[in-house]
């Protein structure tokens, strides 16, 4: 029974790293790589946000151009996504913790998708 109190915090301790290590597979880039793109004005590539309607205003609007789709919709919209499986989707929430799954989502279905470090929070930092 001693064995079994020590195992289970254990297990809550370190269950958190076990679900950040699942989005190791799918691919990232930097916020300046992820400018750089914008800047060359990267045809290859379609910029997904996947933030709530509301978060696409104020203080971190949304890029010119990008497709908007919430999380939460992703899952039942993702066939609009369909004309863009040639394209690098480079996926972007407010701090990268939903477009990390949203990009892995993605990735599962046969897309070529990866997530903004930092996400719109760093975009926009000063």
């Amino acid at each position: 029974m001693k064995t079994f109190k020590i195992f289970i915090p254990l297990l809550l301790f370190l269950f958190p790293f076990y679900g950040c290590a699942q989005n190791e597979s799918v691919s990232s880039v930097t916020v300046k790589e992820f400018k750089e793109m914008i800047k060359n004005n990267d045809s290859t590539m379609i910029i997904l946000d996947v933030r709530t309607d509301a978060e696409l205003t104020g203080a971190l609007p949304k890029i010119e151009g990008a497709l908007h789709i919430p999380v939460q919709q992703l899952e039942e919209r993702v066939d609009e996504l369909e004309k863009y499986k040639d394209k690098e989707i480079v996926v972007v929430c407010r701090t990268q913790n939903r477009s990390s799954k949203a990009a892995e989502f993605l990735d599962g279905k046969g897309y070529d998708a990866k997530f903004v470090i930092g996400g719109m929070y760093e975009y926009y930092k000063k």
